[in-house]
């Protein structure tokens, strides 16, 4: 209790420095999704290393990463083959000297996670200051990353530096931490690191902050995640463009197509038509619907606040939450093609492409949704039309048991610090690793993320409230010291 009660100390004396900390690292634009960043990316990694050298961490080392070579079989046509590509690295460092257990056994080893990388900024003009220019406003700290994830993950290091530092050197738990720079594009090289190299990450527990929590001033456990898959459709008409007073009427156009097609995805009220599509959706246990009726929801503050919107949509007969926790969607994030540049251009395009994702719940997996999801656009193409169904990324979904030792250690933890008992939700968002933890480390985890609902994560003006920064490195601090207890 003493070297707990030390670091808690620690970390408030020293709470200014580690926010300076954060700013300097979320100056830099590590967007994984662009290529013109990749210097930028790894700049990033090597900031969070060296913290983490600095402040203790044995072992520390930059995990090169690259995406396998992908063969993609089109409805008609030659294969393409996408070569291996590059990826970002991974940040790995560990601490093993725990002392064991009083009972002989050895001590626990906690996996702690996070991502490294960004999403873009666009649009820039909607922000109110620039996006890589960290300020502050109201007790929010606003730069992109500043909730997603990088200020969560500067959580995690100042928690070990004020453990270290109370502790004259030592941590009361084995600790590996592994972030990595590729969160936003899908994950695909931590899956691979995590399937080809299982013992350097195994632990007894994965600690991953990069959710959020219900409401203000409530702590929160994430217990169940979405899954997801990321695809393209891409529709070929004629050989080049073609100009739609000469050829308008006779050539099959793309764009049309494609907004045909997206049509038939879903009905107005939100069902999803795709065959077979619900065949194997879990619902949620009566006891988590009964625990979601008790949170404290304002739907209309949720729709004129967070979402924004005059109407909230979706499927009849569902509440928000379950619809936004526990129910498959489908959208579409982007459609191209043609000429959108000022002025008139009256041209029909050879090619236009769509992105669609699609959220899967439990029991329902990315392989098997994809071949109903390809299968079905396949079979509704125009005629005229070439199509290639492409699968960009996926994620499995996941719910975590709330019954073992380190959920009740976290919901002691945080009753320490906001003096309340912790909810148990789900989120609509996907975490692709947290699945792959599960399946190839067999390794439970806790995803204990102190983000706000209205921290504006993928959007302008994203933030980070500075008291749940604080106490969220105050909460790792007392779940660690307790674990390892």
């Amino acid at each position: 209790m003493k070297t707990t009660d030390a670091a808690v100390g620690f970390a408030k004396e020293n709470g200014e420095r580690f926010v300076e900390e954060l700013k300097a690292l979320l100056r830099i634009p590590s967007i994984s999704t662009d290529p013109e960043r990749a210097a930028d990316v790894r700049r990033a990694a090597e900031f969070v290393a060296a913290e983490l050298r600095r402040i203790g961490m044995e072992n520390v080392r930059l995990i090169e990463t690259s995406t396998p070579e992908t063969v993609l079989a089109p409805s008609s046509g030659p294969a393409q083959v996408i070569p291996e590509r590059k990826g970002h690295p991974l940040v790995y460092a560990d601490y093993l000297h725990a002392a064991p257990a009083a009972d002989g056994r050895p001590a626990t080893t906690v996996l702690l996670y996070g991502h490294y990388d960004v999403q873009p900024p666009e649009p820039l003009d909607e922000w109110k200051s620039p996006p890589f220019e960290p300020m502050e406003r109201d007790g929010d700290l606003f730069a992109r990353g500043a909730a997603d994830d990088k200020g969560q993950v500067w959580m995690h290091v100042k928690a070990l530096e004020s453990l270290f530092a109370a502790g004259g050197g030592r941590l009361p738990v084995n600790v590996r931490v592994i972030v990595e720079g590729e969160e936003e594009v899908g994950g695909e090289g931590i899956a691979a690191f995590v399937r080809e190299h299982p013992d350097e990450l195994r632990a007894d527990v994965a600690l991953v902050s990069d959710s959020e929590m219900f409401a203000p001033d409530l702590p929160t456990l994430c217990v169940g995640l979405r899954g997801m898959i990321y695809t393209e459709i891409e529709a070929r008409g004629a050989r080049t463009d073609l100009h739609s007073g000469m050829y308008g009427g006779a050539a099959p156009n793309p764009l049309v197509a494609l907004a045909q097609i997206i049509a038939q995805l879903k009905d107005a009220a939100g069902h999803i038509l795709i065959p077979h599509f619900y065949d194997r959706v879990a619902a949620p246990s009566d006891a988590e619907l009964k625990a979601w009726k008790a949170l404290p929801f304002d739907e209309e503050h949720y729709r004129e606040t967070e979402v924004g919107s005059t109407v909230l949509t979706g499927e009849a007969g569902f509440s928000v939450l379950e619809r936004t926790w526990a129910r498959p969607t489908l959208d579409v994030h982007g459609i191209a093609g043609g000429f959108t540049g000022a002025g008139a251009k009256t041209v029909i395009p050879a090619r236009a492409v769509a992105k669609v994702s699609i959220r899967l719940v439990p029991e329902m997996t990315p392989a098997e949704s994809f071949a109903l999801f390809k299968a079905y656009v396949e079979a509704i193409c125009p005629a005229g039309i070439t199509l290639e169904v492409r699968l960009i990324h996926s994620g499995e979904p996941i719910v975590v048991s709330t019954d073992n030792p380190y959920v009740r250690a976290a919901t002691s933890a945080m009753r320490a610090v906001f003096g309340k008992e912790t909810v148990f939700v789900r989120g609509g968002g996907s975490i692709p690793i947290v699945g792959d933890f599960i399946r190839e480390l067999g390794t439970p985890a806790l995803l204990m993320g102190f983000g706000l609902p209205d921290d504006n994560l993928h959007a302008p003006n994203e933030k980070f409230h500075l008291a749940n920064f604080h106490r969220g490195i105050e909460s790792i601090v007392r779940f660690l010291a307790s674990v390892g207890a």
